[in-house]
């Protein structure tokens, strides 16, 4: 395979990738702007974008966006509200890495659900912060390669072997004018 082949297979997979990302990012500002209204918590249009911004950290970025509806509703309606801002941000944490992130993952980059749960996990104990980091573009980047193999073995499997010339003719005989004894199924 080419080195401009590879570019294109690692290209389109970062691609999917952000735009995976991108549509998760979306889908949690989308989640905080919801929750953060019906709590009534101000600014909550901008926190939601916040939100939705620093999404693109992996697993910090949940946490840095949380920080500023928390004070703001500390402020504005006290103990009660701060801690309905924490769970609320529980509850997009646990829907966004359980539930969104994955099936977006599935169905734009085509990362398997179980591949997106399990290895930023073991990445994570091995690399530590930067496993973590590279986890999904890194998925992404694997399973594009690992579908184009798949393909090519499908497509290897698929194709007829026709016998080189000079080689004897093994698994069979060949019909030949000359010595076909009955019609072949189909003519009559």
């Amino acid at each position: 395979m080419q080195v401009s082949r590879h570019f294109q297979i690692t290209d389109g997979a970062l691609r999917d990738w952000f735009v995976a990302q991108c549509y998760d990012s979306l889908c949690v500002g989308l989640l905080w702007w919801a929750g953060l209204s019906w709590l009534h918590v101000p600014l909550a249009p901008f926190w939601a974008v916040l939100a939705a911004l620093f999404q693109f950290i992996p697993h910090f970025g949940g946490v840095m966006g949380v920080i500023g509806p928390l004070v703001a509703s500390l402020f504005a309606d006290g103990l009660e509200t701060f801690l309905w801002v924490l769970a609320l941000y529980a509850l997009i944490a646990v829907l966004d890495g359980f539930l969104l992130q994955p099936l977006i993952m599935r169905r734009t980059a085509r990362v398997p659900i179980w591949a997106s749960l399990i290895v930023p996990i073991i990445l994570s104990m091995l690399l530590g912060f930067w496993g973590i980091l590279l986890a999904a573009p890194l998925l992404a980047v694997i399973f594009a390669y690992r579908a184009i193999a798949r393909k090519r073995a499908n497509e290897t499997r698929t194709m007829r072997r026709q016998t080189p010339p000079g080689q004897p003719i093994t698994g069979g005989v060949l019909l030949g004018p000359e010595n076909r004894t009955s019609p072949p199924p189909g003519n009559l």
